[in-house]
């Protein structure tokens, strides 16, 4: 199991609260919060975009956005699969192909990726919270600390990456093995996404997820919360999805 860090440190900027906050159960109270970064986070979708037109175009092919639209949100290695299949490059191994993406995006992130509206404050709110914020990513563990750097991988709890798991989004297993480390209980917990790929991985593992679509639309499902951005998402209101039915 993992030990949330300490909360004792002060936060950059008061918080506001209500003066007659929501009263929550203590059966429904939130256990923990677990946060995509591609997309969600960062502003690394245009990034990952230009690393697969550049190698598509390298072996020879042509790289759309419809083909972007299909893979946002995957892991490298099917991306590495759909490249393959797009070129006809069949002398590759979706892992090569996933290596060298992974360079091409590596050399764009000198500075870490920008950050999402209301990224670095509400992962700074949480940090100071007793509520675990745990990352999880279908990007490989080589790329996280440079791609979060202008938020920091040490304001978060812990961090699954794709390349620890069994079987990456869409399936639910980042997200039950985030919430088996921390010893909680997935429903109740609230996971943050941007993509189908990562809205059916957490809603699967029994999530209380909450979509905020970027690059490309996701479809109502019931149970999904839809926001415009993490601009003022605070603790209160998470908590308060813990009551819904």
């Amino acid at each position: 199991m993992v030990v949330p860090r300490s909360t004792t440190r002060t936060m950059s900027e008061p918080i506001t609260v209500s003066s007659e906050p929501t009263v929550i159960p203590e059966e429904s109270r939130l256990q923990a919060v677990f946060l995509d970064m591609d997309g969600t986070l960062i502003e690394s979708e245009g990034l990952w975009n230009e690393s697969e037109a550049e190698l598509v175009a390298e072996l020879g092919g042509v790289w759309t956005e419809e083909d972007h639209r299909r893979n946002v949100g995957n892991a490298a290695e099917p991306v590495g699969r759909y490249i393959i299949e797009l070129t006809g490059a069949h002398h590759l191994r979706p892992r090569q192909v996933a290596d060298q993406l992974y360079a091409r995006f590596r050399s764009k992130l000198a500075e870490g990726a920008e950050l999402r509206p209301g990224a670095h404050e509400l992962v700074r709110l949480l940090a100071d919270s007793p509520v675990p914020v745990v990352l999880v990513t279908s990007t490989e563990r080589s790329l996280i600390e440079t791609s979060i750097k202008r938020i920091g991988l040490d304001l978060f709890d812990d961090s699954v990456a794709g390349d620890e798991v069994t079987a990456n989004k869409p399936h639910p297993d980042p997200y039950l093995r985030a919430a088996r480390r921390l010893g909680v209980d997935p429903g109740r917990c609230v996971a943050v996404e941007d993509s189908v790929v990562g809205v059916t991985s957490a809603a699967d593992a029994g999530c209380v997820t909450i979509a905020i679509p970027n690059h490309v639309s996701v479809p109502p499902r019931e149970g999904v919360v839809f926001r415009d951005s993490l601009v003022g998402m605070d603790l209160e209101w998470l908590e308060s999805l813990m009551c819904k039915e």
